[in-house]
């Protein structure tokens, strides 16, 4: 076969020679022969024909590749007719109707959805359209597509027109010109051959699994070869409509179809592959319905394979055909743990759906094909693009309709079924979200038949036998939840396409009008109904938890409650009143089944529990709309009584089992338990689950008897045993320790049910603020999560009541930031209003996932209560009137008006009262609850003068006279009848003597064991029922042997005893009121003083307090609704009570009392000392941590006031000890090194730079002050002697090291030996031991080295204020002479060893790149810049801390954290081993005049740098660190007088180049005349004069004018002079403060050059500012103008040499800004689209994760692979290049913020919140973000206090990968 394919191919070029070679004219030919007419038009397509049969034929040999590339040329050529392709394109656009938008995008795109402009809600648009729309201030959002997707622009089934952007609102239809013929009559005749061929290489690379198992592997490479094919197919699609309709044509029309396809003719290739094509079909188990030819092929491909990829061969169960079907088999290999499945007998599944498949056109065999390849991309993109053509939109809807079992069957056999999903539904989502459509395919082909159908099908895979009831006989089955069917939801695309059609109305409406399938769908439902059933472990705990659960609760989301959701939705209005009876018709007809089939009679198996009844659900919800909306009459559609017994009993049963589970019943099941039974009530599940069963339930109990309703609930509950009014009791189905809390369950669970007015009555608005009420009780909670919260069924998030009722309810809480805590977000938190009106504990008990949000909600209750100052104490929750009943459901009150709930709340009251043992607060509370439940709603008063005629007497039967609880209360019981085990205190009492036997004996007979019979009762009511409803009674009646309760032979034997109550509802409510308040009396009626009480009831002061106010409110209540009652309690409160008795009390309960006593004290002990332990440890972490509060200083500046100490003390924070630092054993600090570019990032300009966002903005770091330090530094390498140069300037503006601390300081060998610890210790967090990197012991402080202290005494501090007398001249010679002493190499102490190994931290700390500037690499020129440029940096970067200048004066915070004392002693400690040739020593050339060397001399090398080039702070640092430490005061301020004469000259130099030519004459001139007056050295207009005369003997004016500054007026010569010299004068401040103590004096900014001059002791005596001028503060050494004359010389030769660099030179005057980010737009949507398509600059790929750096602006690829340079990733790299280490970056596409910080890493936050105040990480919501000016602030203040590392937490190792 092989041979034959390759003999067919042969040879690309064209065998006939009359066509020649050359392609382009060939086609011009056969299309001007086949535009002709006759004759010549037939040959030519005849040769046509030929020519592609060739061309096309399917390639077998290995040349695929270039033979496809050369068919595609000649099918380019061949349909352009010979034109260049390009042109004809263009051609064939301009016909292009363009209506629609139609772009077909894959997973992962940005696209848009919004709600306001969308029909259906799964519309979306692509960006371009959105953007070109108008959709502002719409309910919008941006979303990443999951499954891909099709912009639906222009097409108004599933979009409001008005939302159409520009290019689509145009309906051009009319005047697009006619397509001429000849245009695409080639396209008609070639493109039919091209599909074909396309189809004959499908069907050529499939080969059946079955004879040959080809791996996927041969798929994807039959796909990559076919992939230029798709693609040119889909370029067509491009070309607009004129070309999409051609293509319609060939791919629909049956006749090409039959011609090319049907294998009939002589081409044997052609057969060959309709064989092929027969084979696939076979094996797909899809037979043409009239082929029996291959049937016994089949039989064996089913037999053989059990490959997944297989054409489902059996798996159709085909009667007839071979039922060995491979699923089984599978099963067989690995069923080891799983149950054997059934198989359904009789199908009923409508043959023709599931099993035949004709196709009759290609588009119908193409997309057969593209399902057996599993849909691959390329095809699905293709035939989505031909979407916009109308008629094969319907021509496609249909054959995918007609595949859709064959999709569901791939589907399920599919290895990678969740890409399959997602690109079924890419299709599907496409073709049913238009109504139009899905009617008219729901009419044509059956397609709802088909969903259920297909459906059905597929779980009919996966039943299994339910075990529920009646394990040996039940008859049911279920599906399995741990097939993967349900394990991987591989259903949901057919889900998803189910609940899409019926969210049409017009589908819908068939939907609830077919019987058959309702019939059907019921069925399907019941598959569901009782899976995952869980039964209780009694023995042991489970070996292995299985998560089922998650499938089964999904699967009844999605596969029942959605379509259930969808359904209803249409079933709003009273026409709809028929849907609603067929669904609940059928309904029950299901759960009649059901019952029959488990075999259920009248109690449920013990021990089970199954969370899922989606049939009993289907009914409640369709009985609540049929009330609520179609005002249908409730017991028209009700079944009987005995039917809702039944129906009652699995959700009552749910509710108990949730109470078991909580109460820790079922722990040995595992966590899983408790799983379902949270997801049974989260807020995604609770509206189709726990809602509709309460519903259910309460339908139920307003119908049903209420005594056996209430004995039912008890007895699920299992605490019938309790309700007895004597002390002891047994339970024979419960333990003891589980009774509270079941008890508790039970109430609550009556009390939920009686108070729910969710389906019986209330609006929607009154349910949605309901909900919303209570989840902001619980916790403030964001706007997001409100509305994941809160999932309503018909509340469309975001919709208008939504809005209304939030901010009815709620305020909003802005963001806050406290400095160093977390980011808080925007948070909505209830109003007062709210607190005290609507709190409802009901609804939050109902809605709480976790116990402790009811306690939450409670504490936030109660402190809202003290706040307000309605109620000081514990409060009980609130009892909250309810929203009026519906009339259908008036039946509800009854329960609360029955003999036996009454009973229960006489025999709680009366428990409670005596103190028996088991009963809690809570059962107080809830009994109460439903005592004013009752009040409340009370049926109509009976005449209260019958009543009052003796009622006594009439009652023989039982303990109260009726069923009014208002008269009820009232009614005294004398005594009661109880069983006892015998060793209770009861038994000894006798009876006492009978005053009225008659009353006696009626109470013994009757209110005896009334409460036991309450199991009895309910039986013989529910018997009755079944023997009126069914002849077989005796049939159904169980054996009575298993009713365990009725069994009394337990072990101590149970007596009778009789109990003397002589108490009424009423006496024991004002009992409990003295026993709550611990005082006799504490009740008095409040009527008796102001009878208004009665009248208006309603009193506020009533509705908040504890239980005491509970009371009184029932009470006064019971009083308001009868006289009587009023009566009753003013005898009972006149009598004065006597104490209630004393307990008799068994010895062992006393222990047990005792016990419980302790535990209770113990436990609030702890409390105690933990709260205690928590507020010392909050007071702590305020001092030690304090990030930016000045209150934490105050200790620090009493420690720094106390100098008068003669030695530092310091204290070690490892071993407690204090005492000095010494040589042997020195005292460090623990400090942090870091490399910072912080300073190199100041810019000179104030108007901030903004990050890009266009193409045209870009940012240059030209004019960063790092950038202009490292050009001025080269310059001056170029032009001066090396050494020289690297004592002119400082470093560190980038990858400076900055040292700061905590303020703790250790001993050294002790963190020593805290660091090995820390070594050994293997749970390490976050940082790296290895590098040297620790937590502060004492206040966990981040911190990487210790710096030693000097050992010294404090008392040069104290001393420095005498001033001494010396002269100038003696200062400057002792300065010169400290400078001359070596540096003596210090003796090996501890203390110098731990000096230099700190000095060797702080040079690994920055990269090498950054502290090597010299020449000759390794001079110990370099090391000697270095140090001087830390202390510069750690000065500069305080004044920035200090906002960039000294006028707040003070301390600071960072006093406190300073270490820079400390770090000079290091320093100069090492600066002091390079000695300074005296010939090159600055010091002299300031201080003393030169004589000229000889000029040879300099010929030789490079001159030295002239001193009015060199950096005066520089110098500063340099004079202080070379001198011995401790420096006198008096030496510090002789240095600070000559650099500042130095500083002044250089100012006037700048100056003087800065002005005109004409303006130099002027100065030059007046100074020369007032040169010899008296003060002449201190006026700047002499010296300046000065300056300009020697500087004009060089070259240097004579250069062209740069800047122009015309300075006449000599105020701004004098302010321009201060301005120079101010930050000289502030960082000389700073060291002064940091040497020598002494505080920063503070001032205002236009002084702050006086004050600091006059505080460094420039200024002799302070003088008033009208005549001060700067050059007052000049101190000359020697003569002014010889100086001034000899600094200007060296610049005058130098100027000779280099005239043009002379200026450029001159130190400007420096004006930098503080260190800003980049500034951000407002709105974040403008970062993302230019970023988020935007192509990285290095790999010029667009990067998954695209960041760019808030510093300066640089796109990085975030963990690209692609831009990684020797294993560093781009973003660390950067980082270390842009920051030395620390990066900021915004991730684009999560909108968060990460910070590099060296090897460690972590994500900040986000600046950018929506509008309501809330971040959204990964841009998951896509609501649009608006920037967060503080945030950003907060950040940009982290930034530049180089306190990420403290403040931020959560950091982890980036291992390089960032």
């Amino acid at each position: 076969e092989a041979a034959a394919g390759r003999r067919a191919w042969g040879f690309v070029v064209p065998a006939a020679p009359s066509l020649g070679r050359d392609k382009r004219a060939t086609a011009a030919r056969l299309k001007a022969a086949l535009g002709g007419e006759g004759r010549g038009a037939t040959a030519a397509a005849g040769d046509l024909r030929a020519l592609l049969e060739r061309v096309l034929a399917p390639a077998a040999g290995p040349g695929g590749g270039e033979a496809a590339g050369e068919a595609l040329e000649w099918c380019r050529c061949l349909l352009s007719g010979g034109e260049p392709w390009d042109s004809f394109v263009q051609a064939v656009r301009a016909y292009d109707p363009a209506t629609l938008c139609g772009l077909v995008w894959t997973a992962n795109f940005v696209a848009y959805r919004c709600r306001t402009c969308g029909i259906s809600p799964c519309m979306s648009l692509c960006a371009e359209c959105f953007h070109q729309g108008e959709h502002a201030g719409h309910d919008y959002n941006m979303f990443r597509s999951q499954a891909g997707g099709a912009c639906d622009c222009g097409d108004s089934n599933v979009m409001r027109e008005a939302g159409f952007c520009k290019r689509h609102r145009i309906k051009s239809n009319s005047n697009v010109p006619c397509v001429p013929k000849d245009l695409l009559m080639m396209s008609e005749l070639v493109l039919p051959q091209f599909i074909f061929s396309l189809i004959q290489h499908l069907r050529e690379g499939y080969n059946e699994p079955a004879l040959d198992l080809p791996s996927e592997k041969d798929l994807h490479k039959i796909l990559q070869v076919l992939e230029p094919h798709v693609s040119f197919l889909e370029d067509l699609t491009k070309m607009g409509g004129a070309m999409r309709s051609v293509l319609t044509q060939v791919l629909t029309s049956q006749q090409f179809y039959k011609d090319l396809s049907s294998g009939v003719g002589e081409n044997a290739c052609a057969k060959k592959s309709h064989e092929k094509y027969l084979i696939a079909l076979k094996g797909s188990g899809l037979a043409f319905p009239e082929d029996k030819l291959t049937c016994g092929m089949q039989e064996q491909g089913a037999g053989t394979s059990t490959l997944a990829v297989q054409g489902l061969a059996g798996a159709t169960a085909t009667s007839g055909q071979g039922d060995s079907s491979d699923e089984e088999d599978q099963d067989g290999s690995q069923g080891v743990g799983k149950r054997k499945r059934v198989k359904l007998s009789s199908t009923t599944k409508d043959q023709s759906i599931m099993d035949v498949l004709k196709h009759k056109c290609f588009l119908e065999e193409l997309l057969f094909w593209t399902i057996k390849y599993e849909f691959p991309q390329k095809m699905v993109t293709f035939l989505l693009n031909m979407l916009p053509d109308q008629d094969y939109k319907i021509a496609f809807t249909k054959t995918f309709v007609q595949h859709y079992a064959f999709i569901m069957k791939t589907l399920k056999k599919s290895h990678e079924s969740d890409t399959m999903s997602n690109r079924i539904v890419h299709i599907s989502v496409q073709l049913f979200s238009n109504e139009e459509l899905a009617r008219q395919v729901t009419e044509e082909c059956q397609l709802l038949d088909i969903m259920v159908t297909v459906l059905l099908y597929m779980m009919e895979s996966c039943l299994i036998k339910s075990e529920l009831q009646d394990e040996e006989n039940s008859l049911h089955v279920v599906v399995n939840c741990g097939e993967a069917l349900l394990k991987n939801n591989t259903y949901w695309p057919l889900v998803s396409d189910f609940i899409n059609i019926l969210s049409h109305q017009s589908v819908a409406k068939k939907f609830l009008e077919d019987h058959g399938l309702l019939v059907t769908w019921m069925n399907f439902v019941s598959f569901f109904q009782g899976m995952n059933l869980n039964k209780r472990e009694l023995n042991e705990h489970v070996e292995f938890e299985s998560q089922t659960y998650y499938a089964a609760f999904a699967a009844e989301l999605e596969a029942c409650a959605q379509p259930m959701w969808g359904l209803l939705s249409h079933c709003k209005v009273r026409e709809t009143q028929e849907y609603t009876r067929n669904v609940v018709r059928y309904c029950l007809e299901a759960l009649q089944d059901w019952f029959d089939a488990i075999n259920f009679v009248d109690e449920p198996a013990p021990n089970q529990v199954t969370f899922h009844l989606p049939l009993h659900r289907y009914f409640a919800m369709f009985l609540s709309k049929a009330v609520k909306c179609q005002e249908l009459d409730l017991d028209t559609i009700l079944p009987d009584q005995e039917m809702l017994m039944k129906l009652m009993i699995h959700p009552l049963q749910i509710q108990a089992s949730l109470s078991e589970i909580h109460s820790n019943m079922w722990v040995r099941n595992g966590l899983q338990i408790k799983g379902q039974a949270m997801t049974y009530v989260q807020s995604h599940f609770c509206n189709s689950m726990i809602d509709p069963d309460i519903y259910l339930l309460q339908v139920c109990a307003s119908r049903l008897d209420p005594d056996y309703f209430i004995s039912s609930v008890f007895e699920r509950f299992k605490v019938v045993d309790l309700l007895t009014m004597a002390s002891q009791h047994q339970n024979t189905v419960l333990d003891s320790e589980h009774e509270r809390s079941m008890l508790e369950g039970a109430l609550t669970f009556l009390v939920l049910l009686l108070s729910l007015r969710l389906h019986l009555g209330m609006t929607d608005d009154e349910i949605l603020r309901a909900e919303m009420v209570a989840q902001l009780c619980m916790n403030d909670r964001t706007h997001s999560s409100l509305l994941d919260l809160i999932s309503l069924d018909g509340i469309i998030p975001g919709s208008l009541s939504f809005e209304s009722v939030l901010s009815a309810v709620a305020d909003f809480k802005a963001p806050v930031f406290e400095p160093g805590g977390s980011m808080q977000q925007g948070m909505y938190t209830p109003k007062a209003e709210v607190w005290d009106k609507e709190f409802d504990p009901v609804m939050v008990i109902l809605r709480t996932v976790y116990r402790r949000d009811v306690q939450s909600a409670m504490d936030r209750y109660t402190a809202f209560l003290k706040q307000s100052g309605k109620f000081p104490g514990n409060p009980w929750p609130p009892y909250k009137k309810r929203t009026p009943l519906h009339p259908s459901y008036k039946g509800l009150i009854k329960l609360l008006h029955c003999k036996t709930l009454h009973i229960v709340l006489f025999t709680l009251l009366y428990k409670i009262l005596m103190d028996h043992q088991n009963l809690s607060e809570h059962v107080l509370c809830m009994v109460l609850y439903l005592i004013e439940l009752g009040l409340e709603n009370s049926p109509e008063q009976e005449s209260e003068e019958e009543e009052s005629a003796g009622g006594q007497e009439r009652c023989h039967d039982s303990w109260f006279p009726g069923s009014n609880l208002v008269s009820n209360m009232r009614h005294f019981i004398n005594y009661v009848r109880v069983r006892v085990p015998e060793t209770a205190p009861e038994v000894k009492k006798e009876p006492p003597a009978s005053t009225s036997s008659d009353g006696l004996a009626s109470s013994q007979n009757s209110g005896t064991a009334q409460v036991f019979s309450l199991v009895a009762e309910r039986r013989k009511k529910f018997q009755e029922i079944i023997n009126r409803n069914t002849s077989e009674a005796n049939q159904v009646v169980r054996p009575k042997a298993s009713m365990k309760w009725s069994a009394p032979g337990a072990t101590p034997q149970l007596t009778t005893a009789i109990l003397e109550v002589k108490e009424s509802i009423l006496s024991l409510l004002i009992k409990l009121h003295h026993k709550l308040s611990g005082k006799q009396n504490s009740y008095y009626p409040p009527w008796l003083d102001d009878v208004d009480v009665l009248i208006h009831p309603e009193i506020p002061r009533y509705s908040h307090g504890d239980g005491m106010t509970a009371v009184e409110r029932i009470l006064l209540k019971a009083a308001v609704q009868s006289r009587l009652n009023k009566r009753i309690i003013e005898e009972i409160c006149r009598k004065v009570t006597p104490p209630v008795p004393p307990k008799k009390i068994s010895s062992a309960e006393k222990k047990t009392l005792d016990k419980e006593e302790r535990r209770q004290k113990a436990r609030e002990r702890q409390q105690k000392l933990l709260a205690e332990f928590a507020s010392r440890q909050k007071s702590f972490m305020e001092t030690a941590m304090d990030v930016e509060s000045p209150d934490a200083d105050i200790a620090m500046e009493i420690a720094t006031s106390e100098q008068h100490v003669s030695e530092a003390i310091y204290d070690c924070v490892i071993c407690g000890q204090s005492g000095p630092s010494t040589e042997d054993r020195p005292t460090g600090l623990v400090v942090l090194l870091q490399a910072s570019s912080v300073l190199g990032q100041c810019r000179n300009s104030t108007e901030p730079k903004k990050l890009p966002t266009t193409e045209e903005e870009q940012i240059y770091s030209r004019d960063t002050c790092a950038a202009l330090h490292d050009v001025r530094l080269t310059t001056l390498q170029r032009y001066f002697k090396d050494s020289s140069c690297l004592q002119a300037v400082s470093i560190g503006w980038e990858g400076g090291v900055y040292v700061q601390t905590c303020g703790h300081t250790l001993h050294i060998d002790c963190h020593k030996s805290y660091m090995e610890s820390l070594r050994n210790d293997q749970v390490l967090q976050g940082f790296s031991v290895d590098k040297g990197e620790f937590t502060c012991p004492l206040c966990r402080q981040f911190a990487n080295s210790v710096l030693p202290c000097y050992p010294g005494n404090n008392m040069e501090r104290s001393l420095w204020q005498s001033h001494s007398n010396k002269c100038m001249q003696d200062l400057v010679q002792e300065v010169e002479d400290l400078q001359e002493q070596l540096g003596t190499f210090p003796s090996e102490t501890n203390l110098s060893k731990e000096m230099e190994s700190v000095m060797k931290d702080i040079k690994s700390t920055t990269q090498k790149k950054y502290t090597d500037y010299s020449k000759s690499p390794g001079s110990p020129d370099n090391d000697f810049l270095f140090m001087y440029s830390v202390a510069r940096t750690n000065l500069e970067l305080e004044l920035v801390h200090r906002g960039g200048n000294l006028c707040s004066g003070g301390a600071s915070t960072a006093g406190k954290r300073s270490c820079l004392n400390q770090l000079f002693h290091v320093l100069a400690m090492h600066m002091r081993l390079y000695s300074i040739d005296s010939a090159y020593n600055p010091w002299r050339k300031l201080t003393q005049t030169m004589q000229d060397k000889n000029p040879e001399l300099i010929s030789e090398e490079l001159p030295e740098v002239p001193v009015l080039y060199r950096d005066v702070s520089s110098l500063l640092l340099i004079q202080i660190l070379t001198m011995p430490q401790p420096l006198h005061k008096e030496h510090f301020t002789c240095i600070i007088k000559v650099l500042f004469t130095l500083l002044y000259t250089q100012a006037l130099a700048a100056l003087s180049v800065k002005c005109s030519a004409e303006d130099r004459m002027v100065w030059k001139e007046s100074g020369a005349l007032k040169k010899n007056t008296s003060g002449g050295e201190k006026s700047w207009e002499v010296l300046l004069g000065h300056v300009v005369s020697e500087l004009s003997k060089g070259k240097i004016f004579e250069e062209g004018e740069t800047e122009e500054l015309t300075v006449v007026n000599p105020d701004s010569v004098e302010c321009y002079l201060q301005q120079f010299c101010l930050p000289f004068l502030r960082i000389t401040s700073l060291l002064q403060h940091h040497l020598f103590g002494g505080d920063l004096p503070s001032c205002q900014e236009d002084e702050e050059f006086t004050v600091l001059a006059s505080c460094l002791g420039l200024l002799p005596s302070f003088q008033s500012s009208d005549q001060f001028t700067s050059a007052s503060c000049l101190n000359w050494p020697v003569p002014a103008f010889d100086m001034i004359s000899q600094w200007c010389s060296e610049l005058a030769s130098f100027a000779d040499r280099h005239p043009d660099q002379v200026k450029a030179l001159l130190i400007q005057e420096p004006k930098w800004d503080l260190p800003r980010l980049l500034q951000l737009p407002e709105n974040y949507n403008t970062i993302f689209q230019y970023y988020h398509r935007k192509t990285c600059t290095v790999c010029t790929k667009v990067p998954k994760d695209p960041a760019v750096c808030l510093v300066c602006g640089t796109f990085v690829c975030l963990k690209g692979l692609c831009c990684k340079q020797q294993s560093y990733c781009e973003c660390v790299l950067h980082s270390q290049n842009c920051g030395a280490g620390t990066g900021i970056f915004l991730l684009i596409n999560a909108s968060v913020i990460i910070i590099i910080r060296g090897h460690r890493f972590c994500l900040w936050g986000s600046v950018y919140l929506d509008a309501h105040g809330e971040e959204d990480r990964d841009l998951r919501r896509g609501k649009p973000l608006y920037i967060c000016k503080e945030r950003y602030k907060v950040l940009e203040q982290q930034w530049v206090s180089h306190t990420f590392d403290h403040i931020n937490k959560r950091w982890g190792p980036h291992y390089n990968g960032l």
